[in-house]
Parts: C-alpha cells; sequence; structure tokens
C-alpha cells in the first residue's frame, strides 16, 4: 500500500498545469493593467491634443464668427478626441476672463458636483484681444479592478479625471464688421 502511495506522489504529470494555473491569473491581470495604464495616458493625450485644436479656432476667431461658436467648438474638439474619448462623456467650459489677463484664471476654480462631474460655466467666447479660458475635463473609468484605486490613492474609486486647461488670448480681428 505504501508502494502505491510513493509512486502517486512522485508523479509530476499536472505539475506543468497547477503551475500554469497558480501563474496565469496574476500575469494576465498585469498585461492588461499595463494595457489600460497606456490607454489611460493615451486618453489624457488625446484630451489635450483636442483642447488645444479646438482652442484655436476661439483664438483665430473662427468659432466667434460661425453661426454657433459652441457647436463650432464642439465639433472641433469632438472630431481631435473621438478614437479615444467618447464626446458625450467629455466636458468644457470656455470662459472670458473679466480681467482680461492670464494671470486672471487663477480666480476661476473648477467647479464638481458630488458624483465628481463638471459644472460647466456659461459658454462664453469673448471677442477680439480678450483672454479666454478653455478647460476641458474628462473622467477616466478604469476596467482592471483596483488600478483607479492605486492611481488616484482613494479605495473604492475606480476612475480619475483628465483635465487640460489653456488660457489663450485672441488675436486681433474685427469680428462681425467688414
Amino acid at each position: 500500500m505504501f508502494r502505491h502511495f510513493h509512486r502517486w506522489r512522485r508523479r509530476e504529470d499536472g505539475v506543468a498545469a497547477v503551475e500554469f494555473a497558480l501563474i496565469a491569473t496574476p500575469f494576465f491581470l498585469m498585461i492588461v493593467g499595463i494595457l489600460e495604464i497606456s490607454m489611460y495616458f493615451a486618453a489624457g493625450t488625446a484630451l489635450e491634443g483636442g483642447s488645444a485644436a479646438a482652442s484655436r479656432l476661439l483664438r483665430t476667431g473662427q468659432a466667434q464668427l460661425s453661426e454657433d461658436p459652441e457647436e463650432t467648438f464642439r465639433v472641433a474638439l469632438c472630431d481631435h478626441v473621438r478614437t479615444m474619448i467618447p464626446c458625450d462623456r467629455m466636458q468644457y467650459e470656455v470662459i472670458r476672463l473679466d480681467d482680461n489677463t492670464f494671470a486672471g484664471a487663477e480666480n476661476y476654480e473648477p467647479e464638481f458636483d458630488d458624483d465628481g462631474n463638471l459644472v460647466p460655466s456659461p459658454f462664453s467666447t469673448g471677442n477680439s484681444n480678450d483672454v479666454i479660458m478653455v478647460r476641458t475635463v474628462y473622467r477616466y473609468e478604469f476596467l482592471t479592478p483596483f488600478l483607479g484605486s492605486l492611481i488616484t490613492g482613494d479605495p473604492g474609486r475606480n476612475w480619475s479625471m483628465h483635465t487640460s486647461l489653456s488660457v489663450i488670448k485672441a488675436e486681433p480681428y474685427n469680428f462681425g464688421e467688414e
């Protein structure tokens, strides 16, 4: 009887399968985590680029001269980021700064609701030579468990906020005049 037990104990038929089962889950979780962090940073880069591209329409006066400046801005922003970010999950605000200086932007802190969503100010493009602040926000929801908590340091939170801020001065055009 002991002979059969010793022979069974020395067999290694299932060792590779057991070792693979122990290693596979953490390995694939790590691979998915690396891919998702790459997607997270790519979304942030897309948001920055889209915000800069749409802000250019405000700086050159193209948005102000269009029939609907906000729609022109939104379309430019969405066209630039649509491969990485769903347009309906992105928020923005365009504010003409009252004191017309770049330093005045520090007086406009973003306002967020209880769910962490931006409460945007009314869309205001300004006119020629006005200083304009453009803020775009995207809430990235992580698919990999615990990744959001690791990045934000907040247990139970599986999302992180991307924010892009541009302060520009419109070029000296006479908008609406011929």
